[in-house]
């Protein structure tokens, strides 16, 4: 199989990363990367402790997945992402990696609407966000997402050409949107989807954190439809 890298964000997460690291299926375990934006809980040593190596990648959800990428090990050609709060299925990541790997896609991401959700584990805002930036995707490019679940694999070199600009939390949209434009062989897999291990969520956990992620959602879209 070719050579894999995995790059989780973290911040303040000591209750889940150990968790998220140990359940990542042993193929795709070789290059566990934690982009740490300086947590104060330990969070840190249990990545180390469970197998990872941590950078420190300062604030921003963007920056961490960009620094994360461009410190995995030059031989992988996929890069997976995914967050450390425990709510993706990381267990499932042949699911999403596999295709990739494989060649059949460039860029293959979770669905977290289509999939079975855990009872509160999404806000209706959050479902709501997706089925609009998917169709705004859709009316632009003709690709329709149904989420912008941060769970997601990429080809190396697709990712590099599609010049990744964003260092907040619109780097999810970011990425869709540049791969819908450059064509790319996509593909959105049902996953199931837990609520959080431990931890508050930095978007969905208060209303300051779904207005600042909302307005650099909305910000991204614009910036790059307008490009």
């Amino acid at each position: 199989m070719e050579p894999v890298s995995v790059v989780i964000p973290t911040f303040n997460e000591v209750a889940s990363i150990g968790q998220v690291l140990r359940e990542i299926p042993a193929d795709y375990a070789g290059d566990l990367i934690v982009a740490d934006g300086g947590s104060t809980d330990g969070t840190q040593a249990a990545a180390v402790a469970a197998g990872a190596r941590v950078i420190d990648a300062g604030r921003g959800y963007g920056r961490a997945c960009a620094l994360g990428a461009a410190a995995s090990i030059a031989s992988s050609s996929v890069i997976v992402f995914l967050d450390g709060d425990g709510a993706d299925r990381g267990d499932l990541m042949a699911r999403i990696a596999g295709p990739v790997v494989v060649g059949t896609h460039d860029f293959v991401l979770a669905s977290r609407t289509e999939g079975v959700r855990d009872p509160g584990s999404m806000n209706w805002h959050q479902v709501l966000a997706g089925r609009v930036a998917g169709f705004g995707m859709g009316v632009l490019y003709g690709t329709v997402y149904s989420d912008m679940c941060a769970f997601r694999a990429i080809r190396r070199d697709a990712l590099v050409a599609l010049d990744m600009r964003e260092m907040t939390y619109g780097w999810n949209i970011e990425m869709q949107m540049k791969a819908a434009r450059a064509k790319l062989r996509i593909a959105e897999i049902p996953i199931p989807y837990r609520c959080r291990i431990g931890g508050e969520s930095k978007v969905a956990g208060s209303l300051r954190g779904t207005l600042r992620a909302g307005s650099k959602i909305v910000s991204t879209f614009l910036r790059v439809a307008t490009a």
